[in-house]
């Protein structure tokens, strides 16, 4: 059954629905967390308290879980490519393997450091537009680097192909029909982020959250939140609100039509968002478990960032849209119905996902 839907409410581009809070899932498995902890190096990410925001926002408490510096990475990322790329390699054995992937920044850069650790070549197929130090970054951990003439999708689809050589293995963070089990691996790796917020917030004194705000590209990370938040019985269920560029945003369209569409991309600062195709295997479980989508410009999301920043919290444009989301739906016009509709009072305790630090991407508009 289709749940209601908004789009109206103080003119804010978003779309909510509240039966989503009833979905329930199973875990992400267990032992992805304890890998994570044997990896050298590894520790959780802060939690960091933000009551400037709390006030701002007009909520009880404001936590930012900060992932600008996740295993020597400036980004979440890392999570799900080890634990896929852990899998991968024992499934093929002691015999050659190259990894293959697509990105937008951050994911590439993460399967070629994990290339590297692991004594193997990795090729990264980007998307036309790339900054150049993003570009550098990624080839700076060994892997070659191939620019494609075209957004995202075309990398992936060039990624793809590339990966059909012999000894070569696709590591990618979205999924398609046909190719379903690595991008599963890596929604399961993101799980141990979520978990840490759990312990996190547990050591902090705070209830639990009544509002996540997660960004979304393809949909992968915005599926293990869902999953995370989604397989718990023990609590009450918070909203979950993914936030996306205005000039992709494919899961706000999708949500409104309650069915997957796909949207063109342009230039956007938050670059590693700037993805207009759902992933196949994220689709089912957002439409079923997230209850609400928004979409923010560039200029709220670099606010943001400037923002955190002053905060003591290196981010990203990415990282910071969830930031620029939640002044979205909680403050301006309109804002009264949509906290209503979100079930959030003056206690209620937020989290934000800052997925990137500012060393991820420069704080500017892609070149082309």
């Amino acid at each position: 059954m289709r749940e209601k839907s908004s789009s109206s409410s103080g003119a804010v581009p978003w779309c909510v629905r509240p039966t989503a809070r009833s979905w329930r899932c199973a875990p992400a498995p267990a032992e992805v967390r304890n890998f994570h902890a044997s990896l050298p190096g590894h520790t959780p990410t802060p939690l960091t308290e933000l009551p400037v925001l709390a006030q701002e926002l007009g909520v009880g408490r404001v936590f930012v879980k900060d992932e600008s510096a996740r295993l020597g990475l400036p980004a979440f990322k890392v999570l799900g490519a080890s634990w896929a790329v852990h899998l991968a390699l024992a499934a093929r054995g002691r015999g050659p393997v190259t990894l293959v992937c697509a990105t937008d920044g951050n994911h590439g850069r993460a399967v070629a450091r994990l290339a590297r650790l692991h004594g193997r070549r990795a090729f990264v197929f980007v998307p036309q537009g790339m900054h150049p130090a993003t570009v550098a970054a990624i080839a700076a951990e060994g892997a070659a680097v191939t620019r494609v003439p075209g957004p995202y999708e075309e990398a992936v689809r060039r990624a793809d192909q590339a990966a059909r050589a012999p000894h070569a293995v696709l590591i990618q963070d979205t999924a398609w029909e046909g190719y379903e089990t690595i991008p599963g691996w890596i929604v399961q790796g993101y799980s141990t982020l979520c978990a840490e917020i759990d312990e996190q917030l547990a050591a902090a004194g705070a209830a639990a959250p009544g509002l996540v705000a997660v960004p979304v590209g393809v949909g992968s990370l915005a599926q293990a939140v869902v999953t995370h938040y989604r397989s718990r019985t023990t609590t009450a269920a918070p909203a979950l609100l993914s936030v996306e560029p205005e000039s992709a945003a494919c899961l706000l369209a999708s949500l409104t039509r309650d069915a997957p569409v796909d949207v063109g991309t342009g230039e956007t600062v938050m670059a590693g968002l700037n993805c207009g195709t759902l992933s196949t295997t994220a689709w089912p479980v957002l439409r079923a478990g997230m209850d609400a989508a928004v979409a923010v410009t560039d200029a709220d999301s670099v606010r943001a960032a400037r923002d955190l920043a002053a905060l003591g919290v290196s981010s990203g444009p990415c990282g910071a849209a969830a930031l620029a989301g939640a002044r979205a739906v909680l403050a301006g016009d309109g804002a009264g119905e949509r906290r209503e509709l979100l079930g959030l009072g003056p206690g209620s305790v937020v989290v934000l996902l800052n997925t990137e630090g500012a060393a991820a991407y420069p704080l500017s508009l892609p070149h082309r």
